[in-house]
């Protein structure tokens, strides 16, 4: 074998060995991303009434998931409030939950899970849920009390610093159902927008009328928006950013 032989065959050697180490790394890399995907719990177990949208909401939360590449799964089922299911995710998100929807078992999971550094998203009519618990009350921040017909209104973004209204207008008009709360969030939740009672008929708390805020809570995080009834709400793009800022804030993904 002549000289320029022997180097161009080690030049297809070394070429070969690389392509192969870099296979290895690439598939590497994969397995690493796989084993730690980030995965959230959608909870949407009614005992009350039952939003039509539910459907429509978690398949959105899917495509919002996939989108970051977020595992998303969804259930009813109240027995996934245990230790060991409850380890898997990052955040649970309480879809248009109505009533009293878990055990003390499962309520007691739930509050291990807030405690261990666990993320809480509340979407709508989270806050219809488990009146009778008052660790909840004081994690979704306020108890629904009563809403006026469906319609238009318009919406004020009291902090445009958060991930979760940085792309809202200052002022933003929507249709949705608006809820009045029995008591205003404690003071050290963060109120993320308010709406303009002026705007529309039947808001019963005056001028600080919360709609969405987020805070600290029990060594956890805890982000809550009354926006959701409507079907259309889950493909409004604007909505849709603002409940994935949210996830996004609860599951410790983003600052």
């Amino acid at each position: 074998m002549t000289p320029r032989a022997l180097v161009q065959r080690c030049r297809v050697l070394f070429i070969a060995v690389l392509a192969c180490c870099l296979s290895l790394c690439a598939n590497a890399v994969d397995a690493e991303l796989v084993s730690s995907t980030v995965a959230v719990l959608v909870f949407t177990k009614t005992a009350g009434y039952r939003h039509e949208s539910i459907g429509a909401g978690i398949a959105a939360v899917k495509a919002l998931g996939a989108d970051h590449h977020v595992a998303v799964e969804a259930t009813e089922a109240a027995e996934m409030f245990n230790d060991q299911s409850l380890a898997k995710y990052r955040a649970v998100i309480f879809l248009n939950t109505t009533g009293d929807v878990l055990d003390s078992t499962q309520r007691a999971a739930l509050e291990r899970f807030i405690r261990h550094g666990g993320g809480f998203v509340g979407i709508h009519s989270a806050a219809d849920t488990e009146y009778g618990w008052p660790w909840y009350g004081r994690l979704v921040g306020a108890y629904f009390r009563s809403h006026p017909p469906i319609q238009w209104a318009t919406l004020e973004i009291m902090d445009a610093s958060h991930i979760s209204t940085r792309h809202l207008p200052r002022r933003w008009t929507r249709f949705d159902e608006w809820y009045n709360f029995g008591e205003l969030p404690a003071a050290d939740v963060k109120i993320l927008i308010s709406i303009d009672e002026t705007s529309y008929r039947g808001g019963i708390m005056g001028s600080v009328h919360p709609m969405a805020w987020y805070h600290s809570f029990d060594g956890g995080r805890a982000w809550y928006t009354a926006l959701g009834h409507t079907m259309e709400s889950y493909s409004d793009p604007l909505f849709l950013q603002h409940l994935w800022g949210g996830i996004a804030w609860a599951a410790a993904m983003a600052e």
